[in-house]
């Protein structure tokens, strides 16, 4: 079980100063790693080009996507920008990859939606193209993480990840697909058993995706009220409070939630989206090197 490690998914470039600004914020917090997701729609950033220059930017930031949408790409194309983006980062990438999930995007790009095995199998055959085509090319394929809920890509995960993703999410039954509901802490449970179980004896950094903090005297109400401005049906509040995907309540409680869920799942590596960058500072600084 390592030290914490946090990062901060960025999710906006509005300009090259206002881009290069934030980078250097993140870094100023104590964030170690800047990650871009990999999504169709208004203002999201293709992810390697801006993370290259968050690299040129920063001093020791490790950057890298979460995650590239593999089934968007040929490999051989891909291969190669990975390999100029190790490049441009100094050796400061980390390569993350998913099967990808929203059918939206896909019917956007103009791509054909296939079942989650198929892109799956594409997420595998990719795996072993990409990393057939650094070596050949001289390049050291750089740490792969691997992000997704299904067996499939945790098997995958299990197989090749340097890091393993978790986000506590899973799809809607019943709902487009895209459409998630968040797993409650069992859940989250049995599915860090099922990697664990194939994984075996290696070495894996296991990474959770954040997907609400909110600094607060009194949890409880904080949940509630943030219950009532999801449109969906979502857990009660006694498991969303105990969801290891969410971080309600003082620096100093949301600090001792991170290490009693690092004992229970292995979670060291945090991420957190952009608009809790600032606020979920003081627990950066708390846990730092711990």
């Amino acid at each position: 079980m390592g030290n914490f490690k946090f990062g901060v998914s960025l999710r906006a470039v509005e300009g090259s100063a206002q881009w290069i600004t934030k980078c250097r914020r993140a870094e100023e917090l104590g964030y170690r790693a800047i990650t871009v997701p990999d999504h169709l729609g208004e203002r999201c950033p293709a992810p390697l080009p801006a993370l290259a220059v968050a690299a040129a930017v920063t001093e020791h930031l490790r950057v890298g996507p979460l995650v590239m949408n593999v089934p968007f790409y040929n490999a051989a194309l891909l291969a190669r920008d990975v390999a100029t983006t190790i490049q441009l980062t100094g050796d400061r990438f980390d390569l993350g990859l998913g099967a990808g999930h929203m059918k939206s995007e896909f019917v956007e790009a103009g791509l054909p939606w296939q079942r989650a095995s198929m892109r799956i199998a594409i997420l595998d055959k990719t795996i072993t193209e990409l990393n057939r085509r650094l070596v050949e090319d001289g390049t050291t394929p750089p740490p792969l993480l691997l992000a997704g809920n299904s067996d499939g890509v945790l098997e995958l995960a299990a197989k090749h990840a340097d890091i393993v993703g978790f986000a506590g999410l899973r799809q809607a039954p019943g709902q487009s697909p895209g459409t998630f509901q968040l797993d409650d802490a069992e859940a989250v449970d049995e599915r860090v058993a099922f990697f664990r179980s194939r994984a075996g004896d290696r070495e894996v950094e296991y990474n959770m995706l954040i997907q609400k903090v909110e600094i607060t005297e009194d949890r409880r109400a904080a949940v509630e009220a943030w219950q009532d401005s999801i449109p969906r049906d979502i857990l009660d509040t006694d498991r969303l409070l105990d969801a290891p995907q969410l971080l309600f309540g003082t620096v100093e409680e949301i600090t001792a939630q991170l290490v009693a869920r690092r004992e229970r799942y292995g979670f060291s590596y945090i991420s957190v989206f952009e608009p809790e960058m600032e606020k979920f500072a003081p627990v950066v600084r708390a846990l730092a090197g711990t």
